[in-house]
């Protein structure tokens, strides 16, 4: 095969991760504030819930420090990502992993991101199921709101509301071919977790004020070796948390002007590690010891102060109604990736109703399967966490900029890289095998 036809397949096969606008400039009119907007999305889904759980698990001082150097790492790791996809004029991050590690590298991305994606996704729909319908938490028996309300019918059982809610909110918003289409319900999912975080916060105080509430564990419980190695299965809580690189690319090819990516990503992941620490602290400082893997299934009681079950409501019915906005956003990406390993010498997907329709329904039914037979949300976060995305968020990008194929990076690039890269396999690798470990010797509880 010719070198022209071989570098023209090659651009074939990254098409589909990025939509090429031929009508006329539609894909260059994303403003800054829809783009935030977006980023935070994808940023603050459904590890927002698991967070107070980590303070649980490290206490205050550990985790709260934890989490803002998470986010520091993030920011450098995408700063790395948009620098060095424009030293090498591609457009999206399994092309850039094209660039540095050829086909395999692009490959081997492509299905971390799905891994990634539609573990996330599976656990946005359980905790929808959670809040609406009901849960079992550490052996406990958690109502659902739709069955508080309105008691127990076929259509509110957990699976008969999933079902419900795929079709009449996620089918519509998953449809979209565009992901600056998604900027209104990405702008209400923002302001549906900032009234979680200030309604937490606000109960939080009033019980303190009252004196209901004591001092937070700031230091973790260290009684064993067991329990040193079990700090490190927060880890990909962390990392979950954090991840948004998949839809970097996307949402930055849709901007008037890309050159103000970096502002947006610096103020999204301000605001959202602003969230995460708010959230975080005020959820532990409310349960205390009692927190759980999934804090909404901490809202089914009384809280002890007036309007408590009203609250609850609140609570749990806003966070629902977030996590079904953010999951279109996270969908585009996957639906991209899926579609460019199935796919690669296709017109790009946007330009192809049958194969969108036939895709975007393919995984919308398997994510549906996932989320009525996966049990726990700390279960799927800890397989995609310890594994796809800790490679997505950190690995990929560090070797990236250690690969280096431009001659771009510079000393504090390889520094930081070797950090992510040595953080990211070691606290994988203890955590998996933590979990191993508490699955054999049959320690292992809802918190493992």
């Amino acid at each position: 095969m010719p070198f022209s036809d071989r570098k023209h397949r090659r651009s074939q096969k990254a098409a589909p991760l990025l939509p090429k606008d031929h009508g006329g400039g539609e894909f260059g009119s994303a403003s800054f504030a829809g783009a935030v907007f977006n980023l935070s999305t994808t940023i603050v889904g459904a590890g927002i819930m698991a967070l107070p759980a980590t303070l649980k698990q490290l206490g205050v001082i550990p985790g709260l420090i934890t989490i803002l150097l998470a986010g520091m790492l993030t920011e450098k790791s995408i700063e790395m990502i948009l620098r060095f996809s424009r030293a090498a004029k591609t457009s999206s991050y399994s092309g850039l992993a094209g660039d540095a590690f050829s086909g395999a590298g692009r490959n081997l991305l492509q299905i971390c991101i799905v891994i990634n994606n539609v573990g996330m996704l599976v656990v946005y729909m359980i905790i929808i199921g959670d809040v609406l319908s009901e849960t079992w938490s550490q052996g406990v028996h958690h109502t659902g709101v739709v069955e508080e309300w309105f008691g127990l019918h076929w259509w509110t059982t957990r699976s008969s509301i999933l079902l419900l809610t795929t079709i009449f909110v996620f089918a519509p918003l998953i449809s979209f071919k565009r992901v600056d289409s998604l900027r209104y319900t990405s702008a209400l999912s923002v302001v549906l977790a900032v009234v979680f975080v200030v309604i937490i916060g606000g109960i939080a105080i009033v019980k303190m004020i009252s004196g209901s509430i004591g001092m937070p564990q700031l230091m973790p419980n260290l009684v064993d070796q067991a329990s040193f190695w079990k700090l490190f299965t927060t880890v990909p809580i962390l990392v979950t948390a954090y991840i948004c690189h998949h839809n970097i690319h996307p949402i930055e090819n849709e901007l008037e002007d890309p050159s103000k990516m970096k502002s947006i990503v610096r103020t999204s992941i301000t605001l959202c590690t602003s969230v995460y620490i708010a959230t975080s602290f005020f959820g532990f400082l409310l349960f205390g010891n009692k927190t759980m893997d999934d804090v909404l299934a901490n809202f089914d009681g009384d809280l002890g102060i007036p309007y408590s079950s009203l609250l609850n409501d609140i609570v749990r019915v806003s966070y629902a109604l977030h996590l079904m906005l953010v999951f279109p956003i996270v969908f585009y990406s996957l639906r991209l990736n899926v579609d460019g390993i199935l796919f690669p010498y296709s017109v790009p997907i946007v330009y192809d109703e049958r194969r969108f329709f036939w895709v975007t329904s393919s995984l919308m039914g398997f994510i549906f399967l996932g989320a009525n037979f996966v049990p726990s949300i700390w279960d799927a976060f800890q397989f995609t966490g310890a594994t796809a995305t800790v490679s997505v968020g950190f690995i990929f990008p560090a070797a990236i900029a250690l690969r280096d194929t431009r001659g771009i990076g510079t000393k504090n690039d390889r520094i930081v890289s070797w950090i992510m890269l040595l953080l990211a396999v070691s606290s994988s690798t203890v955590a998996i095998c933590s979990d191993i470990y508490g699955i054999f010797s049959g320690t292992e509880d809802a918190q493992a």
